[in-house]
């Protein structure tokens, strides 16, 4: 029953949080004259439309995962090296600013739990809902900002570039979902949590930043 709960609890956070990084790649994208996500259906609220079941699954067990990348077609953009990097910093950009909305939540009403367990009552259910919203919104944010392909922050890394080494990063960008797959599954065989050592300082410190409290602990 328990495990049910939790599951209930933690469901909610992580579909906003994976629907609100697809649709702002979707928007920016036709922002700079891309169609391509809104005639995939894909420029929609309804978080159907963007889960990865494996990401999904992942995001569950290890609170690390993915959504199906929305489709983007950078011909239609004017200045495609820069339109791309702005289309990719949008999801994280968006998880950031609703992990500062459940900030000001937690903030102005003064909602800190004194313990991760609070399920006793409706109000310690919400409670945990807003904290697992901003935590799970930071840690999308700064997984997906690691410059490693496929994630959002090698199309960012990419578009900062110099033009010259643009051909040896595409390039090295078929080995990248290999490195991170072996980064996981390292860290997870030498039980050394390799990549929350990585983001655990950013979740830590914005949420601070944003409710006032490290609430990573919560996780």
């Amino acid at each position: 029953m328990e495990m049910i709960l939790q599951f209930l609890i933690i469901a909610p956070p992580i579909l906003f949080a994976l629907t609100v990084h697809e649709y702002a790649h979707g928007w920016v994208a036709l922002k700079f004259g891309d169609p391509t996500a809104k005639m995939a259906g894909r420029l929609t609220l309804n978080p159907l439309s963007h889960l990865d079941p494996i990401g999904t699954i992942m995001l569950f067990l290890i609170h690390l995962g993915w959504a199906k990348p929305v489709p983007v077609n950078p011909y239609y953009f004017r200045d495609p090296r820069r339109d791309m990097m702005w289309v990719s910093f949008a999801g994280p950009g968006a998880n950031i600013l609703a992990a500062f909305g459940f900030g000001l939540i937690i903030r102005f009403l003064n909602l800190f739990p004194a313990n991760p367990d609070l399920q006793s009552s409706l109000f310690g259910v919400i409670v945990q809902m807003i904290v697992f919203g901003l935590v799970i919104n930071l840690i999308l944010a700064f997984f997906n900002l690691i410059p490693i392909p496929p994630l959002d922050g090698s199309k960012i890394l990419a578009g900062i570039l110099p033009p010259e080494y643009e051909e040896l990063f595409m390039q090295l960008e078929r080995f990248g979902p290999f490195l991170l797959i072996g980064i996981i599954f390292i860290g997870r065989a030498l039980h050394i949590p390799i990549l929350w050592g990585i983001l655990s300082p950013f979740v830590s410190f914005f949420s601070y930043l944003f409710a006032g409290a490290d609430l990573s602990r919560f996780l």
